[in-house]
């Protein structure tokens, strides 16, 4: 049976697959270190439509029917799409699937998106409501900018601190049917408030709410950071991943040995320009579906935790100087046989 862990985990004992996946990505991508790993690049970041929302919304209509195929499934099969992006009233995914037909769950965790859609995912299935569903999410870097800061044709001067928006959607086919990679468990995070403002440094206000929910999933499921291959954080940046570090040592959790961020990941920070790394729904999803999972699949990576990030801000809170709160969500992914083993 499925079980209450600890504080804010579940654990699966019929844990959920991954039974396909599909990452689609923009221009800026195609120059970073995870190029080779996407399903999909356009060299055009309107993906062939009017506007940047429009062309969000077609990269997730890309990244849904993809990984649909790749799990060799049928649209009418899918019970439930679980999707969400930065933009409001989740425009991006709303014309993305709109004519998909399949019942929906729009989600806003910001840049955690993924990890809570994956986890809604998986407990819509251990509990049996559906044999296959879909999460989803999505982030562009012109439609996010144009929302959330200042016009492209501005062209300020970014902070050494900020993180760049990465235009792209990864999408998830999780399902009752067996693979080689599973959902073993999750940790729902709480809302951290560390009281900064400043929204040219997500790192700094995302930070504490990885370090909050990767200590408890320590200790909820009470083992050691070694127990995972990796710890993977969605999109901290360099900045970022420092704070997170320190923060858990000082409760005596040292993960340096084997953290990874998919922000630092994803671009050439030196190269491209990219200050402290990337960031957006769409950072950690491309980056899980196109690279995370080929590692699990094959079993380079025997189990990790995956940690995506998310600034909880609105122009409108922002601007009445209010503080940007963090949310994180964890995610155990597993290798099969590794799963089974347990």
């Amino acid at each position: 049976m499925n079980e209450k862990v600890g504080k804010q985990s579940l654990k699966f004992e019929n844990a959920p697959y991954i039974i396909g996946a599909a990452s689609v990505a923009g221009p800026k991508e195609i120059d970073g270190p995870m190029a080779r790993y996407f399903d999909r690049v356009s060299e055009d970041p309107t993906f062939g439509k009017d506007s940047w929302e429009e062309g969000e919304s077609e990269m997730v209509r890309q990244a849904v029917m993809l990984a649909i195929q790749k799990a060799g499934v049928n649209k009418d099969d899918i019970r439930y799409v679980f999707a969400g992006d930065l933009l409001g009233q989740l425009i991006a995914s709303t014309f993305g699937i709109k004519d998909m037909e399949i019942p929906v769950f729009g989600l806003y965790g910001a840049c955690s998106t993924c990890g809570e859609a994956l986890s809604l995912a998986a407990m819509t299935i251990a509990a049996g409501y559906a044999d296959n569903v879909v999460a989803e999410a999505s982030s562009h870097y012109g439609s996010a900018e144009k929302q959330f800061r200042f016009p492209l044709e501005y062209g300020n001067q970014r902070p050494l601190s900020a993180t760049w928006t990465v235009t792209g959607s990864g999408a998830f086919v999780v399902s009752d049917r067996e693979s080689e990679v599973c959902i073993k468990g999750i940790t729902t995070g709480r809302i951290v408030d560390y009281g900064v403002k400043d929204s040219l440094n997500m790192g700094a206000c995302m930070a504490p709410a990885a370090a909050d929910v990767i200590y408890q999933n320590l200790q909820d499921f009470d083992i050691e950071p070694t127990y995972y291959d990796r710890i993977i954080t969605g999109d901290l940046g360099k900045v970022g991943k420092k704070i997170l570090t320190d923060l858990l040592k000082m409760n005596q959790v040292d993960i340096s040995d084997n953290h990874m961020d998919c922000g630092i990941e994803i671009f050439d920070n030196e190269e491209q320009d990219t200050h402290s790394g990337g960031s957006g729904c769409g950072c950690s999803a491309t980056v899980l579906a196109g690279y995370i999972l080929k590692k699990v699949s094959s079993g380079e990576w025997k189990r990790v935790l995956f940690v995506p990030t998310g600034a909880l801000l609105s122009t409108v809170s922002f601007n009445e100087g209010q503080t940007i709160p963090g949310v994180a969500h964890a995610v155990v992914i597993e290798h099969h046989e590794m799963s089974k083993g347990k």
